[in-house]
């Protein structure tokens, strides 16, 4: 959950501030560092909602969260290395306390030794035949692995990564050599015109491929790690620290603060175009319909990007080599302005092409909605929303329940009899948005309990009593739901006023966050970041707290993470669960949700589909937890045969058709008519709606609700 705070609601703590956070301006990267560790740690003491004692206690969690960050498959430092760093396992509150970058540079030096040692031994082992024919394992799980004892140790360990990696492309090439089998027969079968290609590789042939491209893949990975400045480790580092408080407590390098807001309100100064980065060049991706790119007429996918000029006047940048979010940084800038690229078509030719910068929405990040026939010919609406998004800056930007309620309206012209939202998967973002979203299906009432860290509670309410929709309401969930989308859930819960169905619970935020810039307490026009900070609770309306436990659906089904450790019980650093007086609400004309629950259960139990869907998920689970895989070739395709067996008899879940008729509105038919791209997500969105078993109940479930 992130709550927008002007900076005069922390006036409490101006002097104290000032007091504490008063530097010079940093000369270079060190002194930076060094006034970021001290800022960040000012801002936790005195802002966090439940700060920690900086103790050796607390230094000794940071040092396994950081060492786990940057070595979690332990391939990279030796034990050597581990017992150098482990003297200053107590020391790390001091050198926060201080901006004392020993332990950072320490490390950070270390690991970039470590990986050009890597680099040329990784080399040295493809140059060399390498068998498979040993009777060796790779341990997969990080927790059973240790750090290497010396570099001979480190090179059988790494040389078993490599094989890893190999028997993995090999699989790979006979897979899709299987696939190209079954379609020619297909084709031969049905006596149509054969023109598929089907010429399977020798185990020499197919083992030299692999190799060859596993080789290019570590070189590559190794080259975009030394492209890293060092300074972007910082970020991780100073991570360890705040994640250590909570885990949505969070440092922001300006660069990650840019790409956060761009996700949030869901657009971007740029040309609409993906980047993409193979072999040390980078290549355009996607074009987006109607954004410069496209627009030039003179770009295509494919296309190799050589230099990027930024501004008139000044010289364009080579990028060749270098890391894809470098040259996006070029790439972007402010709206109206130009930028030039330099590009390489596939005929060879190279092209010089300047655009115009617009604003690009992002459309994953908006509502969207559908009409949805049933089985008994009844219709419904369907509502996705991806996430709370809002534009704080732009009061004519989007936001999450202005597009509600446009899909609302759509909805209500097609005379739709119910309504369903669905916030699987939707990770939260702004909490006034929930609020706005209420009133779109209920009369003004409070939505939400929000606690400070002195234990201050505010109620905040919907104050609109012109909903839109106010038939049967459903909202769908799953563990992966998490914060605005639990307010929202929980409230409409406490209310009566729509069932929420899915997962057993959702994920368990229950925490509130804002963004504090550190250089607003710095004498300096430098941008030093932003600690993204937890500084309230909220709790729903009946006083219980969505933290760690999450919002219990109504009507229980279980998912695909259903089997797996997801949601904020399973973090350590997580903040605890409790309870506050419940705030004074009307309850509306309660759901006969146990009556509801009884029927669906009844109905699963016989359900050959969800029983697949669980067995699916409970072996991919136990397939994650394998702590040891085979690097003898021959008991690694025989591993490979058993697996393909146990997935081809859930081959039939992707067959599965929920039998839903879904109907796009029309102005979205006319729109697909001219936009390439958008007719394409169109139709893999309707074909995924098709196959969603968890729809289909949720469409049986509303067609009951009264």
């Amino acid at each position: 959950m992130f709550k927008k705070i002007k900076f005069k609601k922390l006036l409490m703590f101006a002097p104290l501030m000032t007091l504490m956070f008063c530097f010079n301006s940093p000369q270079n990267d060190d002194e930076k560092m060094q006034t970021i560790m001290v800022s960040v740690k000012n801002t936790l003491s005195y802002l966090h909602y439940s700060p920690k004692p900086i103790n050796d206690a607390y230094s000794q969690d940071v040092y396994d969260k950081y060492l786990e960050d940057i070595d979690a498959s332990k391939r990279y430092f030796l034990q050597a290395d581990i017992d150098e760093f482990k003297k200053h396992n107590t020391k790390l509150d001091d050198y926060l306390n201080n901006g004392n970058l020993v332990f950072y540079k320490l490390t950070i030096d270390r690991l970039y030794q470590r990986v050009d040692e890597i680099d040329k031994m990784t080399q040295d082992i493809l140059s060399k035949p390498i068998s498979l024919d040993e009777d060796e394992e790779l341990i997969l799980e990080p927790k059973k692995r240790v750090n290497p004892a010396d570099a001979k140790q480190q090179r059988e360990e790494w040389k078993k990564y490599i094989k890893y990696n190999i028997l993995q492309e090999m699989e790979t090439l006979t897979s899709k050599e299987e696939a190209q089998k079954k379609k020619k027969d297909s084709v031969v079968n049905n006596k149509l015109p054969d023109t598929i290609k089907y010429a399977p590789l020798s185990m020499e042939k197919k083992r030299e491929k692999a190799t060859t491209e596993v080789k290019d893949l570590i070189t590559d990975s190794f080259r975009r790690f030394k492209k890293r400045k060092k300074m972007d480790w910082f970020s991780v580092y100073m991570n360890a620290y705040t994640e250590v408080f909570d885990p949505h407590t969070n440092y922001f390098s300006p660069k990650s603060k840019e790409e956060f807001d761009m996700n949030f309100t869901g657009k971007v100064i740029g040309i609409g175009a993906i980047i993409q980065e193979k072999r040390g060049y980078l290549y355009l991706g996607a074009l987006t319909i109607g954004a410069p790119a496209w627009k030039s007429k003179q770009l295509s996918e494919g296309d190799k990007i050589l230099k990027v000029k930024s501004k008139p006047g000044e010289e364009p940048v080579n990028v060749v080599g270098m890391l894809s979010d470098e040259a996006v940084r070029l790439i972007r800038g402010e709206k109206g302005t130009p930028v030039t690229l330099t590009v390489e078509k596939k005929d060879k030719t190279i092209k010089e092409v300047t655009m115009i910068r617009e604003e690009v929405a992002i459309e994953d990040t908006f509502a969207r909605s559908i009409s949805v026939t049933a089985k008994n010919g009844k219709k419904y609406g369907f509502i996705y929303l991806p996430s709370f998004n809002v534009d704080f800056e732009d009061p004519k930007g989007r936001n999450a329940s202005d597009d509600i309620k446009a899909e609302l309206i759509k909805l209500k012209k097609e005379n739709v009899e119910g309504i369903i939202l669905d916030l699987r998967s939707n990770g939260g973002g702004s909490l006034t948005e929930v609020g706005d979203i209420m009133g779109l299906f209920m009369n003004a009432g409070p939505y939400v309990q929000v606690k400070d860290s002195r234990g201050k509670v505010q109620v905040l309410s919907n104050k609109s009593n012109e909903p839109i929709w106010t038939g049967p309401l459903v909202v769908m969930q799953n563990e992966l739901s998490a914060s605005a989308s639990e307010i929202l859930a929980g409230a409409f819960q406490d209310y009566g006023r729509a069932a929420i169905i899915g997962s057993p619970s959702s994920f368990g935020k229950g925490t509130v966050q804002t963004f504090v810039e550190l250089n607003r307490f710095l004498n300096t026009n430098d941008d030093f970041g932003s600690l993204k900070l937890t500084i309230q609770k909220f709790y729903r309306i009946s006083g219980e707290s969505t933290q760690r436990k999450g919002v219990e659906s109504d009507l229980k089904m279980k998912d695909f993470f259903s089997y797996a450790e997801v949601g904020e019980r399973f973090d350590q650093f997580a903040l605890p669960w409790d309870k506050i007086e419940t705030t004074s609400f009307k309850k509306l004309t309660g759901l006969n949700t146990p009556q509801l629950q009884a029927e669906l259960d009844k109905q699963l139990a016989n359900n050959s589909n969800y029983k697949m869907l669980q067995e699916s998920a409970e072996w991919k689970e136990a397939l994650d937890k394998e702590e040891t895989i085979t690097l003898n070739q021959a008991k690694f395709n025989e591993l490979m045969k058993t697996r393909k067996a146990q997935i081809d008899k859930f081959k039939g879940l992707d067959k599965f058709n929920n039998g839903l008729k879904f109907i796009i509105h029309p102005d979205e038919a006319e729109r697909i008519k001219k936009d390439e791209a958008f007719a394409k997500k169109t139709e893999n969105w309707r074909k995924n709606l098709e196959r969603d078993f968890y729809l289909e109940e949720t469409v049986d479930v509303l067609s009951k609700i009264k």
